[in-house]
């Protein structure tokens, strides 16, 4: 099935599930959809589900199926898909741990409604006037939520290819991959996160050992992570000594974890 056939299936059982469309809110502009989107569209009706907030049916006795809530489920699969091969391509030395922690940096919900925000996407979603009256149209969730909805809609009108071209031209629009990855791979930042989850004080890094000539000075740094020695590095500075030391405590405290996980299990 093809995005244009299963868009206008899709559409058409919505009309039928709905039954009355002529008592919701209208007002979504087929010019500002193609604008947010970057290309026509076929069926705007699917869009005009996309922008739905369930507010608008608050007292009504509904499915649970007229607001954008099963789009965005959809949407939030094909921006999953779409993220995560560009990922695979871009980074092919790193591991899944890393790609795993990359993709869910781009689309947690903070990252969802930044790229709602750079789109102007709150202007056009369709919710209460309380809801709109009380910021909603900044509202951090209902524009992540919009935003997946978009993308579900564009799949089902368009097709994979069309979805995942909006994505990532989006996607190099607003983010530096190289640099979120350089955030990602500071495994000092990463180790000091996961002490402080577990309630342990900050991790401590000692330099143990130095050797070579001036020139060449080769340190090796211990980190304690609840004060006891976790890993070690070594390498000519000491601030890259301490990131592979940390990289090695990560290491050995996952495993730790994971065989306590499956002892107890």
């Amino acid at each position: 099935m093809n995005g244009s056939t299963s868009g206008a299936a899709a559409a058409a059982w919505i009309r039928r599930l709905l039954g009355r469309e002529e008592d919701l809110p209208s007002g979504v502009s087929r010019a500002e959809v193609e604008t947010v989107v970057g290309m026509p569209v076929r069926d705007l009706y699917l869009f005009e589900h996309a922008l739905r907030h369930r507010s608008i049916f608050r007292g009504a006795i509904t499915t649970g199926t007229e607001s954008n809530e099963r789009l965005e489920f959809l949407g939030d699969a094909v921006l999953g898909t779409v993220v995560a091969e560009r990922l695979f391509t871009r980074f092919p030395d790193q591991d899944e741990g890393f790609l795993t922690r990359m993709r869910a940096n781009l689309v947690n919900g903070q990252a969802l409604a930044g790229y709602a925000r750079s789109l102007d996407l709150g202007r056009l979603i369709l919710m209460s006037d309380n809801a709109a009256q009380g910021e909603g149209r900044d509202n951090p969730t209902i524009l992540a939520d919009a935003f997946e909805a978009v993308i579900g809609a564009l799949y089902l009108d368009q097709g994979f290819a069309s979805a995942r071209r909006f994505v990532l031209g989006l996607l190099d629009r607003e983010v530096d991959l190289e640099e979120v990855a350089e955030l990602r791979s500071n495994h000092k930042s990463l180790l000091l996160e996961f002490a402080q989850a577990r309630g342990w004080g900050q991790p401590a890094y000692v330099v143990v050992g130095e050797e070579g000539p001036s020139h060449d000075r080769r340190f090796t740094v211990e980190v304690l992570v609840d004060n006891l020695p976790r890993g070690q590095g070594k390498a000519r500075s000491k601030k890259q000594a301490e990131q592979d030391a940390a990289e090695q405590a990560l290491a050995t405290l996952r495993i730790a974890g994971e065989n306590v996980v499956s002892a107890g299990g």
